[in-house]
């Protein structure tokens, strides 16, 4: 299996939608998750990068697609956050679209990562965005941030929660807790980051 280097991670562009990406080729995997879920930290974490992605004390600022590239034909996309409320209702709607045609359209999508506050997860946008990528088909990783704000039981009893309440999605889910500040779960984002590349670079062989 591929192993990635994730601190070699740049960016590389960022698109209002799909038509302004680059060329639909190699393999792309997605970060998704409510404004403030901790995505563009969770992104800095894993890269080791303390500015990657942009952080900002107001959910919501990433309103286009950003590609971040590993190496050659192997990239990040941080898609724009969902569900703040301070957001204008038309730019809502034109966020959701932008979300839905990346993830029905984007051939080269692989692999979806959707983030969620392990003290609220399972809101109805984080149900709609894993009905969306098990429609098209796509594997998925639940990773509930902000791990550190619970208990090792607590977190143990959300885990749990979680991965009963996805079954009836019936797709490729897998669930996990994350901690950005306490390194947690950091080590079965890269692992399964590593599987999804290397399965894609495996049927092109």
């Amino acid at each position: 299996m591929m192993k990635l280097n994730y601190h070699k991670t740049h960016f590389l562009t960022s698109a209002p939608d799909i038509r302004h990406l680059p060329e639909d080729s190699g393999v792309e995997i997605a970060f998704a998750g409510r404004s403030n879920a901790g995505k563009s930290t969770a992104l800095n974490a894993l890269t080791n990068q303390k500015s990657l992605a942009r952080t900002s004390k107001t959910p919501g600022r990433t309103q286009l697609i950003n590609l971040f590239e590993v190496e050659p034909n192997c990239k990040l996309v941080d898609l724009p956050g969902y569900g703040y409320a301070a957001v204008p209702e038309q730019m809502k709607i034109q966020w959701q679209k932008a979300l839905g045609e990346y993830l029905q359209k984007r051939q080269c999508l692989r692999g979806v990562v959707i983030l969620m506050d392990i003290r609220h997860p399972l809101k109805d946008l984080d149900q709609q965005m894993i009905e969306w990528a098990v429609s098209a088909e796509l594997p998925v990783l639940l990773l509930l941030t902000k791990a550190d704000k619970l208990s090792q039981s607590g977190r143990s009893k959300t885990v749990k929660m979680v991965r009963e309440a996805i079954l009836p999605f019936q797709g490729d889910i897998q669930v996990e807790a994350y901690s950005a500040l306490n390194k947690i779960g950091i080590d079965k984002l890269s692992a399964k980051l590593d599987l999804w590349f290397s399965e894609v670079y495996a049927d092109n062989e």
